[in-house]
């Protein structure tokens, strides 16, 4: 790899984190406007099957009832949002934003009473479409991603457990439908953006081509001079 293309890689890299560092700037910047003029703005999250619960469908994802909910789902975004575009990037606003909607209305739709915030849900989506993507697109760079994403995230299940999340009071049901969309998104979307990777190896090709161009020629036997019979032994 020469200088250009290590230099190419390094953008393409650095730019892989706009979005998610973006994000998290953010809803860092939600929280501190909540302190700084002592606002609770958890009225706008996702209130089950309510009419004024309707905009948490998409709000709650910037809402974080503490710091430590926050720093909890800050590094998670970071890292997960920069491999989705650095790996995904023709595909990866498109599921940043199916995730972010599709997530808030499934909990809407499913959830149980209270109010629901936090960036979570989008945490398990983007977690899951990373893990099985790499696998059904058999590409040995997105599988790679998917081993290490369930190495560093693989607890998450914990989140999926009722009991565990209740006593915790975290929203299993945001965590559920982000882990159901995931799944479906990678599934759903196998077909865009990076494929398995193909060899191109043109010597191969062209001795392939040679190989088939020839493989029915018969290579006719020698002609025998018959100016004397052939004797054979018995």
């Amino acid at each position: 790899m020469n200088s250009g293309d290590v230099r190419e890689e390094r953008q393409r890299l650095l730019r892989s984190f706009i979005v998610p560092i973006g994000f998290v700037v953010l809803i860092w910047i939600v929280k501190c406007v909540e302190v700084v003029f002592n606002l609770d703005f958890s009225f706008l999250g996702i209130k089950p099957l309510q009419t004024d619960g309707i905009p948490g469908i998409v709000l709650f994802h910037f809402l974080h009832g503490s710091w430590s909910h926050l720093y909890a789902n800050t590094l998670p975004i970071i890292v997960l949002g920069a491999c989705l575009y650095y790996f995904y990037r023709p595909i990866a606003t498109k599921i940043c934003l199916l995730l972010m909607f599709s997530t808030g209305l499934l909990t809407w739709c499913g959830a149980r009473g209270g109010v629901h915030i936090g960036a979570s849900a989008l945490i398990y989506g983007l977690a899951f479409f990373l893990m099985l993507s790499g696998f059904i697109r058999r590409n040995k760079s997105l599988v790679i991603v998917s081993f290490l994403v369930i190495f560093l995230y693989g607890s998450l299940v914990w989140g999926l457990y009722p009991k565990y999340a209740i006593d915790n009071h975290i929203s299993w049901e945001g965590h559920l439908a982000g882990f159901i969309m995931g799944i479906a998104f990678a599934i759903v979307y196998r077909n865009e953006g990076p494929q398995r990777e193909e060899k191109n190896d043109d010597a191969d090709d062209s001795d392939s081509s040679d190989d088939s161009d020839n493989y029915w020629d018969v290579p006719e036997p020698p002609k025998e001079e018959l100016t004397q019979p052939r004797y054979f032994r018995h």
